[in-house]
């Protein structure tokens, strides 16, 4: 047990951020100039993840067309196979039996004809009747408009699914003055769903001024398309709508179910990647597949942006989810990008990671999806350590020794009394602002606790991890944060703070907190899945075996460990040499 002192009165530098939060670089900037000096030397650094899906070296982003095809599940990915920035882009493939050990394969989509010949960007993958797959991606032509277009599988019984035609007939659906279509913002088509007249439908992406818009489209054959009316839904003062997503959830339960079903067991999500936001948002309502309409419960227009649900509140964006029928679950990935400088992702020689796939279902208030990681990702832990119900004072941490620090995965719960103690918020507070403004070293009645991981022997680097209790309007309110403020003695890094209010009832529930720790990405699930905050730091003093994770409470007011759980994780088989 050690005592905590001067840590908690050293300066935070996150509150710099707030109002300036770094943005990632846009998806499709290309820096030409730089591409020819990354570097091959990928495997000596501290930074590369052991679990994480990536490359050996190179750019990527999305994750496109995830499927699962005759026992293995297929992963395509924005590529960029001769350097570490955007740019010559390329649908990577690899291949997998339990979404954690990848193998790689051949790029499956390259530009070779006019309607993609400048560039292969993002799309999904829809099973068609008789188990055959086929791939809609965007394509930009030579004009730089962007299309859409299709490939199949050369050969059905391969099920690596090695080789991909393109049809002669690309593009299937272009902007043109009659559909009024603006041809640089209409990108990403969705994986297709049969509606009751047995007609195919997708969404792409696309915006009209500032409003984004799902527009719809309609196909017998799914060579065919006739642009509907109607948007499926569109949202003023949203901007582009990027990596649209639509697909149906259970009610009641956790499992999955095929994207063509509607019936009065489902509710519809749509989840769009706002490009201005550079984050993913989502809506949960009701398809009315008459009128081909989805009608959320709330809407984009009706609060401020910002109290719409995400994803994930830290770095995550362009995701995708796929029905596994082999365990009728729904699955979603999504990229993570950088928070180094450009000018060390070359030096580094890569840039972009997936975060660990997520099973996904609808919370049984249906007011918001749940996420957890897959469960084979588990097949990774050894070494268990587990501690005793432990009494966590104000002022305290306690190092969670027996673990690889750097590449772990760990599971507390807390228990919380004395809820009198937590700090009275008199205002609604933008809850990033707020985790900015009460970081790790700022005390109150209740919190900050939670967990310090990439911490340095002394305590110059840590990530920190940790839940805030307040009253506001008479009713508790729990706050999740990842603050990166002391994550790196690098300054060039981007180190925000991130921040969500959880819904949690403390007073019948546990507080609960899993976090999956590799190297340089932080991936953290609060209160069983209701919210997740992913966050990419970058020690240098807190790395490999000079790592510690502790459990910390900084509030005056004690709280109760009910459960810790950690594990050091093996490392995966991440897709040897491309």
């Amino acid at each position: 047990m050690t005592i905590l002192s001067t840590m908690w009165l050293m300066p935070l530098f996150t509150f710099i951020y707030v109002n300036g939060i770094l943005p990632i670089e846009a998806t499709h900037h290309v820096y030409r100039n730089l591409q020819s000096l990354s570097s091959d030397d990928s495997f000596k650094q501290p930074y590369r993840t052991a679990y994480h899906f990536q490359p050996p070296k190179n750019w990527i982003n999305d994750p496109n067309g995830p499927l699962s095809y005759k026992g293995l599940y297929h992963l395509f990915y924005q590529y960029n196979p001769k350097g570490a920035v955007w740019g010559n882009i390329v649908w990577a493939h690899s291949v997998s039996t339990d979404l954690v050990n990848w193998t790689p394969l051949d790029p499956a989509i390259f530009p070779s004809q006019p309607s993609d010949i400048n560039g292969c960007w993002s799309g999904s993958a829809t099973i068609l009747h008789g188990n055959k797959p086929a791939i809609l991606y965007t394509g930009i032509d030579p004009m730089n408009h962007q299309v859409q277009n299709i490939a199949y599988p050369k050969n059905l019984s391969d099920p690596f699914l090695r080789e991909w035609i393109k049809s002669p007939k690309n593009p299937l659906m272009e902007p043109t003055s009659e559909n009024k279509i603006n041809a640089s913002s209409f990108r990403d088509p969705t994986s297709g769903w049969l509606g009751k007249d047995g007609n195919w439908r997708i969404i792409i992406g696309s915006k009209r001024n500032t409003r984004g818009i799902a527009i719809l489209y309609k196909s017998k054959d799914f060579i065919n398309w006739i642009k509907s009316k109607h948007p499926l839904h569109s949202a003023k003062g949203t901007g582009m709508w990027e990596c649209p997503d639509f697909f149906p959830v259970l009610k009641i339960g956790r499992f999955g179910v095929d994207t063509s079903l509607n019936s009065d067991d489902v509710r519809h999500v749509l989840k769009v990647s706002l490009d201005d936001k550079k984050h993913d948002y989502y809506l949960i309502g009701t398809y009315n597949d008459e009128k081909d309409k989805f009608v959320p419960d709330k809407g984009f227009e009706e609060e401020n942006i910002e109290q719409i649900l995400r994803y994930d509140y830290g770095k995550y964006y362009a995701s995708k989810t796929f029905f596994d029928d082999g365990k009728n679950r729904r699955i979603l990935l999504g990229w993570v990008n950088e928070s180094s400088s450009v000018a060390d992702d070359i030096k580094k020689g890569w840039s972009g990671i997936h975060t660990i796939p997520r099973t996904i279902w609808l919370h049984k208030s249906g007011k918001q999806l749940i996420q957890w990681p897959v469960v084979e990702v588990e097949k990774l832990r050894v070494n268990p350590v587990k501690w005793p119900t432990k009494i966590l004072k104000g002022g305290e941490l306690f190092p969670i020794n027996g673990v690889t620090a750097a590449q772990a995965d760990v599971e507390i719960s807390f228990e919380v009394n004395n809820i009198r103690e937590a700090e009275v918020l008199d205002k609604w507070t933008d809850p990033q602002i707020l985790c900015s403004q009460k970081g790790t070293s700022v005390k109150s009645g209740l919190g900050p606790f939670g967990l310090l991981v990439f911490a340095s022997k002394g305590l110059q680097e840590f990530t920190s991890v940790f839940f805030r209790i307040f009253i506001y309007q008479q009713k508790n309110l729990v706050l999740f944060c990842s603050d990166q403020s002391r994550s790196s003695l690098n300054k060039d890094n981007d180190m925000t703070t991130y921040g969500t209010f959880i819904d949690v009832d403390i007073l019948h529930e546990k507080l609960s907190l899993r976090s999956l720790i590799d190297h340089s990405v932080v991936e953290s699930f609060g209160g069983e899945g209701k919210a997740c905050i992913t966050s990419r730091v970058y020690p240098t003093l807190a790395i490999n075996d000079k790592a510690l994770i502790y459990a910390f409470n900084n509030g005056t007011t004690n709280v109760k460990i009910t459960r810790l759980s950690a594990w050091s994780m093996k490392k995966a088989q991440l897709n040897g040499n491309l």
